[in-house]
């Protein structure tokens, strides 16, 4: 099979690799679809991801669907063509965290892709995935794999949701129109917010964020723009960087919730602390999810507005082009790898 595998910064390789058997209580599948990360892009770009560096070589990718090729000797699985999303992560069920429900912050978690432990945890972006059966997921009959593939991410959007409380009826400000801040848009949305306001930088990932729900957009560098009057009951902060965190301190009103989602640069980051403790924000951080992978599925086979979300798809072989477009936010959201062929 054919994967690819990130070497260090840079340095982005589609190279064969022996697929791994199935043992016992493991799946092995024939990945179909995998989607490019925010995460993915920094190993890319970067070689790491906060203070998490690739060390050796590593398959990227966390967000995959495919079809079931082979179950493992002994293992209660669906049949082999069953379509199935899969779950990428892999808690302990040991730590605090996981007795406590929190598994999404597991001290000792699996993640597909994630160089965040030595030996790096191999990723899903190959032509062939093997994984506990507990990961799989198998897709409703109705639901596109061009639209399951968006699971992942649906739930890193509806986790931060969900921290950010009940949003019936409010007025919430997105900070960044990525593919994840567009996620959140339409989850609000589906969610009951009155108002979703999304600001961003860029003209292009305003107008996915505006296909996907936002009832206004408005240029991050335009503080006069209307859409900035009065204050918000919510912020969500899913751009990752320091300004956009500093417009959700400042324009949330006095009382509200501010949700943290975008990972910040490494390093000490400013924080309008005063505004915090003088109008006693309430300051929420959101990373990953658990049950909410499930409810994804759910939600995007009953119709939720990410068409625009999906910009392009490239073969494997073209796995640089497809990390060079997708870091292009002036013209790409989310890019797709079509891991069917090789060629």
């Amino acid at each position: 099979m054919h994967a690819c595998v990130i070497h260090g910064a840079g340095d982005l390789r589609v190279e064969e690799r022996a697929p791994v058997t199935a043992g016992h209580g493991e799946v092995t599948v024939s990945v179909a679809l995998g989607g490019i990360c925010g995460s993915d892009l920094h190993y890319y770009r970067y070689g790491r991801v906060g203070d998490f560096t690739v060390r050796e070589p590593m398959v990227l990718g966390h967000e995959i669907v495919g079809h079931v090729a082979a179950a493992g000797p002994g293992t209660d699985a669906p049949g082999a063509g069953t379509p199935v999303a899969v779950h990428p992560a892999t808690p302990c069920d040991r730590c605090a965290s996981c007795a406590t429900g929190r598994r999404n912050i597991c001290e000792d978690t699996r993640y597909l892709g994630s160089a965040a432990r030595t030996p790096h945890v191999q990723g899903g972006l190959a032509q062939f995935v093997t994984v506990p059966t507990a990961q799989l997921r198998v897709l409703p009959p109705d639901l596109a794999l061009h639209h399951a593939v968006l699971a992942e991410p649906l739930s890193v959007a509806l986790h931060a949701v969900h921290r950010a409380g009940d949003v019936r009826g409010k007025r919430v400000l997105v900070t960044g129109a990525g593919p994840i801040g567009c996620l959140v848009t339409a989850v609000l949305r589906h969610r009951g917010a009155a108002e979703v306001v999304v600001s961003d930088l860029l003209d292009m990932p305003l107008s996915v964020a505006a296909a996907s729900g936002a009832t206004a957009t408005v240029r991050a560098d335009d503080p006069g723009a209307g859409a900035w009057a009065g204050a918000f009951d919510v912020a969500v902060e899913a751009s990752g960087a320091p300004a956009g965190l500093r417009t959700c301190v400042e324009r949330v009103r006095r009382g509200g919730t501010v949700v943290l989602l975008g990972l910040l640069p490494p390093g000490e980051v400013p924080l309008l602390g005063n505004i915090a403790v003088t109008r006693e924000l309430q300051l929420r951080g959101a990373f990953r999810f658990d049950t909410e992978f499930d409810e994804a599925i759910g939600v995007l086979a009953q119709g939720l507005p990410v068409e625009a979300i999906v910009t392009h798809t490239f073969s494997l072989a073209e796995s640089r082009a497809a990390f060079d477009t997708a870091h292009d936010r002036t013209v790409a959201s989310k890019v797709l790898l079509d891991l069917r062929t090789h060629a």
